[in-house]
């Protein structure tokens, strides 16, 4: 037992999880600081376990085979030896219902999945605190019985005494409160107080039919980007002074909560139509523009704002803030830094989309999913020299799903690094089959398109170096195609990140050039092997001289910087030659071949084309 905390050494903090691993790391941690630790791998063991001995505080998992957490949660609270026990949620569950789930089965907090220790640390503390708490109160009234009784005789003493202890319990229960209903953080009321608060706006309307109010739910753009690159307590930070800049956007009896993580709720109480929300939502877009000068860094950070009305609510707070939640992600999917109202249509077209969602994860385990390659061709020879991987999801149903639809939605739900490896292993796979029958020579390369979620993963590399290994696939071959809003997420990050796979042999390709902010100075920083001109440049070539203008200084720019240059969206014979006059490397497009899927791209290079 660690002696540096010999406070906690006869707290006894039970732990249940089906994941040994998550076991082993929460019994480390919490022993280091001097508590005594116990374990249970599911729901019936726990239960055993406080039959056994009633822990101090139960950390429990949701998701477990047999009994879930809430299941545990409930049987707990409804014995009377183990109801006290404080239990906190820890779980890879984000809905907002799966959270209204765990209080309503008596949990006191809850925890997301992956979990910061020192998160879990400050909560455990609190609920330790708050149970201290508890305990004192009930031992100040036990004591305050005792004088009344014993001091009958000296009534106006007793009273004296007893005001003053009442008067401590108010302060206490008081403070036992504002814990209980504001975010420790921020200090701003949290989700339980948005709540209940809502719940009195509804109220009030039905009392007064004229009356209208609001509710904006806000989430910051880019956030876990901060967070992740340059650490929790900068997060911290930034997130107290997005609430100062939020709370002077609003009026004194609005109100500003804060959800969790970078997600903060408002409530208009009173407005007076439409208008006026949409006015606190640009005020409040034009305040987060301005960057953020933070101890030790300036941070700029914009936020997406759904925003829902009292007249169209369902008939409870929970649907109402689903609404403006619903509206701010179709202003994230419109572009984010901007705001949307919720109108009833948004809903059923976010079932569409859960249901979109739920089939995407079981796309590749159904083998929905298919890699089409579009050739990309030497210009000088006109031969191809490379293919680019493209996903195409047939679904069972709804036949070809258009990646414009379910690429967002990837990479919303967090499915798309699975997606973006599966496509990088197929490919490889295929090319190395392509070469044992002699469709293609060694020096074939392909091209993976990575989003930026993908990229910035810390394990980036190493994964891509098992795929490369597995397969003996030489890595001289893979290049893979980023965006350049994938390097200015974070410009440090991601030059790091080039220089870990370029050490490995595989090359970098900055896709869609021209359309994101087209700075030389990052180029100069950041040393990509390609620009990929993008398409929109290519088709304006056949019209007015003056839209050929840029063509040219970029492709002079990229054989300058030694780079190699590609233009995308190839489609006619007269942008072509004119390429070709420029001195354009390579290129591709619907003139070469649309993509296609395996078995004709190999009746393609059987033909051994040439243009």
């Amino acid at each position: 037992m660690n002696s540096d905390f010999p406070e906690n050494a006869n707290v006894d903090i039970l732990i249940v999880d089906d994941t040994p691993d998550n076991l082993y790391i929460l019994a480390r941690m919490l022993s280091k600081r001097g508590y005594k630790v116990r374990k249970a791998l599911d729901g019936s063991m726990a239960l055993t376990a406080c039959k056994t001995l009633v822990p101090d505080l139960i950390l429990l998992d949701i998701m477990m085979p047999e009994m879930d957490g809430f299941e545990v949660c409930r049987q707990l609270k409804a014995n009377p030896e183990t109801r006290d026990i404080p239990v906190i949620f820890l779980s890879a569950l984000v809905d907002a219902l799966d959270k209204v789930k765990a209080f309503k089965s008596g949990g006191v907090d809850y925890i997301t999945k992956p979990f910061q220790l020192e998160e879990v640390l400050i909560r455990v503390q609190h609920q330790l605190l708050l149970r201290q708490a508890k305990d004192k109160i009930q031992q100040l009234n036990a004591e305050l019985e005792s004088r009344v009784r014993a001091r009958t005789q000296q009534l106006e003493l007793a009273n004296q005494e007893l005001k003053n202890e009442i008067e401590r319990r108010q302060e206490l229960q008081n403070e036992l409160l504002h814990l209980a209903l504001h975010d420790s953080l921020t200090n701003l009321p949290n989700r339980a107080l948005f709540m209940e608060s809502l719940q009195e706006a509804i109220a009030q309307l039905e009392r007064e039919e004229t009356h209208q109010f609001a509710v904006l739910f806000l989430d910051c753009d880019r956030f876990k980007v901060v967070n992740d690159s340059l650490g929790h307590s900068v997060g911290d930070e930034l997130l107290k002074a997005i609430s100062k800049r939020l709370h002077n956007c609003l009026k004194h009896e609005d109100l500003l909560a804060r959800l969790g993580g970078d997600e903060f709720a408002i409530l208009l109480r009173q407005i007076a139509d439409e208008a006026e929300a949409i006015a606190v939502a640009e005020r409040i877009l034009a305040s987060l523009s301005t960057p953020f000068q933070l101890s030790r860094h300036e941070v700029f950070i914009n936020a997406s704002i759904g925003i829902a009305l009292s007249n169209v609510y369902d008939d409870s707070p929970e649907y109402l803030l689903r609404d403006a939640d619903t509206a701010m992600y179709r202003a994230k999917a419109l572009g984010r830094s901007r705001y949307h109202v919720f109108d009833p249509s948004m809903h059923q077209s976010v079932l569409r989309r859960l249901e979109l969602e739920n089939d995407l994860r079981r796309a590749i385990e159904r083998e929905e999913l298919q890699v089409f390659y579009q050739p990309i061709v030497d210009l000088s020879s006109g031969r191809i020299v490379a293919f680019e991987a493209l996903v195409r999801w047939f679904h069972r149903k709804r036949g070809l799903v258009s990646p414009a639809e379910f690429i967002p939605v990837a990479e919303e739900s967090g499915t798309i690094h699975a997606i973006d490896l599966w496509v990088l292993q197929s490919a490889c796979r295929q090319l190395q089959q392509w070469q044992k029958v002699g469709a293609i020579d060694s020096k074939l390369s392909v091209g993976i398109n990575l989003s930026a979620i993908t990229f910035l993963r810390p394990h980036l590399t190493e994964e891509i170096r098992r795929i490369v290994t597995d397969l003996d696939f030489d890595p001289e071959r893979l290049k893979l195609e980023i965006t350049e809003t994938a390097i200015l997420e974070n410009k440090d990050l991601a030059q790091a990140k080039i220089g870990e796979l370029q050490q490995c042999g595989i090359k970098i390709s900055l896709d869609d050039f021209g359309t994101g902010y087209s700075s030389l100075s990052y180029l100069h920083e950041l040393p990509v092997n390609t620009l990929k001109i993008d398409q929109s440049f290519i088709r304006r070539m056949d019209g007015n001289p003056q839209n050929r203008d840029l063509i040219p200084a970029i492709i002079t720019m990229a054989h300058t910087m030694e780079m190699e240059a590609i233009a995308e969206g190839i489609e006619t014979q007269g942008q072509l030659n004119q390429l070709r006059k420029l001195a354009c490397n390579c290129g591709q497009g619907y003139l070469f071949s649309a993509p296609l899927d395996a078995p004709s791209t190999q009746d393609l290079l059987a033909s051994q084309p040439r243009w």
